[in-house]
């Protein structure tokens, strides 16, 4: 059984404690998000109109959410006059038996792949494998995950659990001419040579898109590496798998988009590539696919859309700023979080699409709700508000613990009576100030509570008054003046 599997199997709490202690992937969660918070704060700053953009990215997409059906149509109909052929995929299912039959009839025997959160989401590579079609990951990270037998940890650097220690490990293992020195431009090397052959002899090309652009029919992809345009061009048959909700009306907002999306996701200016594939290869062109199949695949996107509580994560843009600013992401990585998105995003899209159970409810409580996601979001989503929202629903439909459920009940009979809550503080902070002892710190807490230093120290109450306390003396003062 795989690392993955094994991991699937655990509850969250469990996948928590594995992560936590994991000395190394601390290390590398460190190394990646912390450059990207860096160079997203740096190229922020540079741009003096960010909020006004930000503020125009959510528009766009409300426009386009509140219009949907109308952008699909203009989109199906131009892509259909470059000579695309379009697909409707009401659901994972749908979409992967779509993809596959097509691979079937271009007589593929492997296929490769560009990153595509969605094809993770609807469970693609999985359903590749199951028909025998080899697949071929062509990302640099998502071709080291594919290695480790792992899913992503990540929607931008999928294989960012992994330390370079290690990926020189995976790829001397695995490649027929690995690297001999350890840098990361040996190992990138090493990583071209193994892909190379396989990119020129696919039949299939797969891809996602950032943006379908309604006004042209076309597919925006970006990458940093080329692999999604070796991905898309060589191979005789290029196929699309993309939300509906990634649509934008025109090049102009596409470009608007664009910006907003490079900036919060990678701290850069531009991607070094970003490619509009508009149709097949037409005559006289050198290069390019003979036949381009974009399937678009609902799996739960109209249902959010009738859901008011729901329907402002269909402007998300995929650029993983949430997670890389969230403190309990840094904390647990992506894999704690046992769904195709983890992070803010996924504590609010997990249970959308596998529903809303004992398994998935973790994902909203481990959330801080220190409103981080939202002040970095390029387009403004109430990442904080939603996750409450799933808080609340579980609540009303019974799937909170009893130990839950039985303490809230005893804070609800201490908040309400004034006197009994005044009293609780101030004994509670005598006997945490004792617990404290010299160092003023708290390394176990019992019974329940227990959880909150089970990781980490817990700092005692200085000493001195209570917050309470020092506000009954200000208002006995301005009684006494």
């Amino acid at each position: 059984m795989s690392a993955t599997s094994q991991r699937a199997e655990l509850d969250f709490h469990a996948r928590t404690r594995e992560a936590l202690a994991d000395d190394w992937l601390k290390v590398a969660i460190d190394r990646t998000t912390g450059t990207a918070r860096t160079k997203r704060a740096a190229i922020v700053g540079q741009w003096p109109d960010f909020a006004v953009a930000r503020e125009r990215g959510r528009q766009i997409k409300d426009h386009v959410v509140a219009n949907l059906g109308h952008y699909l149509a203009e989109f199906e109909r131009n892509a259909a006059a470059n000579g695309a052929v379009v697909h409707y995929a009401a659901t994972s299912d749908e979409a992967c038996r779509i993809v596959v039959d097509l691979c079937r009839k271009a007589g593929a025997r492997s296929a490769t792949r560009s990153k595509s959160m969605l094809g993770e989401e609807i469970g693609l590579p999985h359903a590749l494998e199951a028909a025998g079609i080899e697949r071929v990951e062509t990302d640099l990270a998502e071709h080291i995950v594919q290695l480790a037998g792992e899913r992503p940890s990540h929607i931008i650097w999928p294989a960012m659990h992994k330390t370079r220690e290690q990926i020189s490990e995976l790829f001397k293992a695995s490649h027929a001419e690995p690297h001999r020195e350890e840098t990361p431009e040996a190992m990138a090397a090493s990583a071209r040579r193994h892909l190379r052959r396989r990119f020129l002899t696919a039949e299939v090309g797969i891809s996602g898109a950032n943006f379908l652009v309604a006004d042209t029919g076309s597919v925006c992809t970006v990458t940093n590496e080329g692999n999604a345009e070796m991905t898309t061009t060589p191979p005789r048959v290029h196929i699309v798998t993309a939300g509906i909700e990634k649509l934008v009306p025109s090049m102009g907002h596409a470009a608007m988009m664009l910006r907003l999306l490079v900036r919060s996701a990678t701290g850069a200016a531009l991607t070094q590539y970003t490619t509009f594939h508009t149709g097949p290869k037409r005559a006289g062109d050198l290069d390019g696919p003979e036949e381009m199949h974009i399937v678009l695949v609902d799996n739960g996107r109209t249902a959010m859309l009738a859901d008011h509580a729901l329907r402002d994560m269909l402007r998300c843009i995929r650029c993983g700023a949430c997670m890389n600013h969230c403190p309990v992401f840094n904390q647990i990585g992506g894999h704690a979080y046992g769904g195709t998105y983890p992070g803010p995003m996924g504590a609010v899209l997990t249970p959308v699409f596998d529903g809303l159970t004992e398994k998935t409810r973790d994902l909203a409580h481990a959330c801080t709700l220190n409103g981080r996601c939202r002040e970095v979001c390029p387009v403004d989503i109430p990442l904080p508000t939603l996750i409450k929202g799933w808080r609340e629903r579980s609540w009303r439909e019974g799937l909170e613990p009893r130990s839950m459920r039985y303490g809230l009940s005893l804070f609800t009979l201490a908040a309400t009576r004034p006197r009994l809550y005044r009293l609780g503080t101030a004994m509670a902070g005598r006997v945490l100030r004792f617990m404290g002892g010299r160092r003023g710190v708290i390394a176990r807490l019992p019974g329940l509570a227990g959880a909150w230093t089970l990781h980490r120290d817990m700092p005692a109450p200085p000493p001195g008054p209570t917050f309470l306390e020092r506000e009954a003396a200000r208002q006995k003062r301005e009684r006494d003046a």
